[in-house]
């Protein structure tokens, strides 16, 4: 008789806390994301998304709580932490001064990854994005789409467990976005890494998720799968249940474009 094949939670999130000052921005959050898995975080402006984001990917030091990646934590091992993910951030973190091949060489390098090992890595994610006959192009002439797909495959390059995806669409035209979640889910299924991204189109999360947790206000408002999250709040459609669940108020953003390249820049200087 075979034996059930248990499936072990990638990221644990217990009680997460971040406090700045007096402003609480996330408030004893909990939530599990199984290895392989396609997950959406999802929250408005200002619900506290970003900042979670950040401590996961050890750019901010958590309050309270705990946190495991792959089994280790990001907060007393960052640096082991950081080889289990790849990340993909919402604000342009290539060099427009160099081709897509080096800007892959160059992380490659920082990730200590060996010649043979590296070359053979890049040429295998420049061909699934597309990319190897433009290899030798300076990125400042690529389009929105290609910058993307190249940040995708940078993110790859050191054989991450986990997949960070803060807004990988953003400002793309439908024909892209499509083309990009297409390349997203056949490495989730091709090298089982697991994918955690947030995103605004709701439709992208109802497509790719398999599961969901929305944030607002520094809590965690509801898990499930799409189709659970629309039974549970009685709408036709994910976006219907996040405003029926968030409200319908603009929200602020919750830290300028200017910090978050800032703090982004940071996770290559240590």
């Amino acid at each position: 008789m075979l034996g059930v094949i248990k499936i072990m939670n990638i990221i644990e999130v217990d009680n997460l806390t971040k406090k700045f000052k007096e402003f609480t921005a996330v408030d004893a959050i909990s939530f599990q994301v199984k290895q392989g898995e396609v997950f959406a975080f999802l929250g408005p402006n200002g619900a506290g998304k970003t900042t979670t984001i950040k401590i996961l990917t050890t750019l901010l030091k958590p309050t309270a709580g705990k946190i495991s990646l792959n089994g280790c934590d990001p907060v007393k091992n960052a640096n082991q932490a950081r080889h289990s993910f790849g990340i993909v951030f919402q604000d342009p973190s290539l060099d427009d001064e160099l081709t897509a091949f080096e800007n892959m060489e160059f992380h490659g390098v920082i990730y200590g990854l060996a010649k043979k090992v590296r070359r053979e890595r890049i040429e295998q994610l420049l061909k699934i994005v597309e990319l190897w006959d433009r290899k030798k192009e300076l990125v400042k002439n690529f389009s929105g789409g290609m910058k993307r797909r190249l940040e995708i495959a940078r993110g790859l390059l050191h054989h991450p467990k986990i997949l960070f995806l803060d807004e990988p669409t953003l400002g793309l035209d439908p024909q892209t976005r499509n083309h990009i979640w297409s390349y997203i889910k056949d490495l989730n299924k091709e090298e089982g890494i697991t994918v955690f991204f947030t995103t605004h189109y709701m439709e992208e999360a109802d497509r790719a998720a398999d599961a969901i947790a929305i944030i607002d206000h520094g809590r965690i408002v509801i898990q499930g799968s799409s189709n659970e999250l629309k039974e549970k709040t009685g709408a036709a459609t994910l976006e219907d249940a996040f405003i029926n669940l968030t409200g319908k108020p603009i929200r602020q953003e919750e830290v300028s474009g200017l910090d978050r390249l800032r703090q982004n820049r940071r996770l290559f200087r240590h």
